[in-house]
């Protein structure tokens, strides 16, 4: 798996000659066959058909399979806007960040992710179009079924791969028109965002959600703003949705997992992602015997790559400041998502929430943001 070496529209250009589309049906044979040999490929694809693939909820994923001469991949994936105008302009932002993602900041990182072949997007952030190298037969993770400690470890030195090439890196800030550190307007905005979304997500939820669940959820959702205000250093770029269902895993249990979806793409406390992960991809009774180890390996990798003057217990620290990173994905991604809710996506926010939640109880992590 490569790191992501785009031949892409730039974000917020409106690309000519069919560069983004709504329907896979669109693509023709010629329009990919040029997006393949700027990227150095010397083949013809001659036909091609799709078929829609994952369960993403803002977003649509279809695989391409390709009749081709020459050296072409055999297929690629192909991601999408979905849902209504309205959903569109909602996560609209999350549209920007994934096509600036892999433009912009992918080929940077020693991240694990699909190789971007063409990116591009609309002005009005509610149409994009990008196509990706295929991961398969990697198979996503499963928030449900959880994971063993060998892929847990994996993915977080895959984590520490993206955190250690933005390490406090003064680009984020300035390199781009479209990512920005959040301020205080954005925190107090956000913070009232969170509200409103916990208290929907509650709502929603009702009694299949833990009552001592739904106070943590609460409690976390009043401190947003002061814990998002209150960051500092270290700083680096953020996955944001950094779990199962979004990373892609060998399916002989081998390292290599890839991580996909980069919607929620943010600059922060780089121990947001790793609390995240770690949280809700195990359940309790394994994060409590397995958090220390997942911690220090993430670390030691973020030191491999040359990050430096960042102590164990600096990390410890980091990584219990980070825990509120969950209830926040949680609830909004429940609450705004474009997708059609489903009893199997219900399951897994409430599992998330349930992981998450004991997570946050287990270090006392809301007592450190209310100091």
């Amino acid at each position: 798996m490569r790191r992501g070496t785009p031949m892409s529209t730039p974000v917020d250009d409106h690309p000519s000659h069919g560069g983004i589309v709504d329907d896979p049906a669109e693509i023709t044979t010629d329009w990919l066959t040029g997006v393949l040999r700027a990227g150095g490929v010397d083949g013809t694809v001659t036909a091609l058909r799709h078929e829609r693939i994952g369960t993403g909820q803002v977003g649509a994923n279809y695989r391409l399979h390709l009749d081709h001469t020459g050296a072409a991949p055999r297929t690629l994936v192909v991601k999408l806007a979905a849902g209504d105008e309205d959903s569109r302009r909602r996560v609209g932002p999350g549209y920007r960040a994934e096509v600036g993602f892999y433009t912009t900041f992918a080929h940077q990182t020693r991240v694990r992710v699909p190789r971007c072949w063409h990116g591009a997007i609309s002005r009005d952030r509610t149409r994009f179009t990008l196509v990706l190298e295929d991961a398969h037969p990697a198979r996503p993770g499963s928030q449900l079924a959880g994971c063993e400690v060998a892929s847990a470890l994996d993915a977080v030195r895959n984590l520490a791969g993206l955190h250690a090439a933005f390490w406090n890196s003064e680009h984020l800030l300035t390199g781009t028109r479209w990512m920005r550190r959040v301020d205080e307007a954005g925190a107090a905005f956000l913070g009232a965002t969170q509200v409103d979304a916990t208290a929907r997500f509650v709502r929603l939820f009702g009694d299949a959600l833990d009552p001592e669940d739904a106070d943590t959820m609460t409690r976390a959702a009043d401190l947003t703003a002061r814990w998002l205000a209150a960051e500092g250093s270290p700083f680096s770029l953020l996955h944001g949705d950094y779990r199962l269902d979004n990373l892609l895993f060998p399916p002989d249990g081998a390292e290599g997992v890839v991580a996909v979806d980069w919607q929620t793409l943010a600059v922060g406390l780089p121990a947001r992602d790793l609390a995240y992960f770690v949280s809700t991809a195990l359940s309790g009774p394994s994060r409590r015997a397995h958090e220390q180890a997942l911690i220090r390996a993430y670390h030691e990798r973020l030191t491999d790559l040359g990050v430096s003057g960042y102590p164990l217990a600096d990390c410890v620290a980091d990584y219990r400041r980070g825990l509120p990173q969950g209830p926040m994905i949680i609830s909004i991604g429940a609450v705004f998502a474009t997708a059609r809710r489903t009893a199997a996506s219900d399951e897994m926010f409430l599992s998330m929430t349930r992981n998450a939640c004991a997570a946050i109880r287990d270090a006392d992590a809301l007592a450190a943001v209310a100091r």
